[in-house]
C-alpha cells in the first residue's frame, strides 16, 4: 500500500489500539507485554472495551499502529462497497452490450430506451463505492470523489442542455459528439483511479489492464484516431474485465477492503491526541530498551 512508507517510523513501537466512540470518547492502549496500560481522553463517560470483543470473526489483526478487529459496521461497509462496484459493472455491461446486438432487435431496443437509467445506476453505484472506499491518503480519496462529482455534474449538464433538446439519450449523444467526452470524462477518471488502487493494492491483473483500457477507449473516441473496430474490441475487453473485477471482489476476505484499520483510527484523532499517543509510545519504547 502507498502509505506503507509512513510505517517505517513506527515499526518498532509497542502495540497500540485506538478506538473512536460515537459519543466523542477516544481511547488508546499501549502494550509491550500481556499487561496493558491505557491513555484516555473523554468528552462524555468513560467506556472500556476489550480488544476483539466486538469482532465478528474473533480474529485480531496486527496493524502498523497496533491490533485491530473487524466489527459488524466494517462488514456492512465492505458489502456496500462491493455492491456499488457490482451495480456499476452490471449497468455498464448491459448498456455497452447494445453495441454488439443487431439493430432494431427487441433486446437492443429495450436497452437503448433505458440507457439513461443504466447510466444513472452505474454512476450511483460508483459513487457509493467511492464514498466507502478505504484509502490511507485522504487527499487521494477526496480527489477521486471530486472527479466523480464533476463527472456527474458534467453528465447532467450535457444531458439537459445538449442531448435532451435533440431527442437523444446521453450515451448516444456522446457517441455522436466525441467532444462531449470532456464533460463525462471525470466520472470515468474516478473509475480508473478506483481500479488502479485495486490493482496496486491486491495485484489484480484485470484491474491493472482496466487502468489502461478505460482512458484508451475514451481518448480514442475523443480524438477520432481510433476506428470503430478497435473501439469495439477494447469495449468488449472492458466489459469482460469489469465483470471479472467485480465478481472477484466477493472472493476476497472482508479485511482486505478495510486495509489497516489502525491507520484510519489514528488518522481520526485530533492532532493533540496524536501527539500525546506518539509521545506515550516513544516513552514506552525507551522504557523497553532499558
Amino acid at each position: 500500500m502507498a502509505l506503507r512508507l509512513l510505517s517505517a517510523t513506527f515499526v518498532t513501537v509497542p502495540k497500540l489500539q485506538i478506538s473512536k466512540k460515537r459519543d466523542g470518547f477516544t481511547e488508546a492502549r499501549v502494550s509491550s507485554s500481556p499487561s496493558i496500560s491505557s491513555i484516555s481522553r473523554k468528552t462524555g463517560s468513560i467506556k472500556c472495551q476489550a480488544l476483539g470483543e466486538s469482532s465478528v470473526d474473533g480474529v485480531v489483526n496486527q496493524g502498523i499502529y497496533g491490533p485491530w478487529t473487524v466489527d459488524s459496521s466494517d462488514v456492512r461497509e465492505v458489502i456496500l462497497y462491493r455492491s456499488g462496484l457490482v451495480t456499476a459493472a452490471a449497468s455498464f455491461v448491459v448498456a455497452a452490450s447494445a453495441a454488439f446486438l443487431p439493430e432494431n432487435s427487441l433486446p437492443s431496443n429495450v436497452i437503448n430506451e433505458n440507457l439513461d437509467l443504466l447510466y444513472t445506476l452505474g454512476a450511483g453505484g460508483l459513487g457509493l463505492s467511492l464514498f466507502l472506499i478505504h484509502i490511507y491518503v485522504t487527499e487521494i480519496k477526496r480527489t477521486l470523489q471530486a472527479l466523480w462529482a464533476l463527472g456527474v455534474v458534467g453528465s447532467l449538464a450535457t444531458y439537459t442542455s445538449l442531448a435532451q433538446p435533440t431527442g437523444e439519450n446521453l450515451i448516444q449523444y456522446v457517441i455522436d459528439n466525441p467532444t462531449a467526452v470532456w464533460f463525462i470524462g471525470p466520472l470515468f477518471a474516478a473509475l480508473t483511479g478506483l481500479v488502479f488502487k485495486e490493482g496496486l493494492c491486491y495485484g489484480k491483473l484485470e484491474a491493472g489492464i482496466l487502468t489502461f483500457i478505460i482512458p484508451t477507449v475514451l481518448l480514442g473516441h475523443l480524438t477520432g484516431i481510433m476506428d470503430n473496430g478497435v473501439k469495439l474490441t477494447l469495449l468488449a475487453s472492458w466489459m469482460a474485465l469489469f465483470v471479472i473485477f467485480a465478481s472477484r471482489k466477493f472472493t476476497q476476505p472482508i479485511k482486505d477492503d478495510i486495509g489497516d484499520k489502525s491507520v484510519f483510527m489514528f488518522n481520526a484523532l485530533a492532532e493533540e491526541e496524536k501527539m500525546a499517543l506518539i509521545e506515550k509510545l516513544e516513552q514506552q519504547k525507551l522504557k523497553n530498551l532499558k
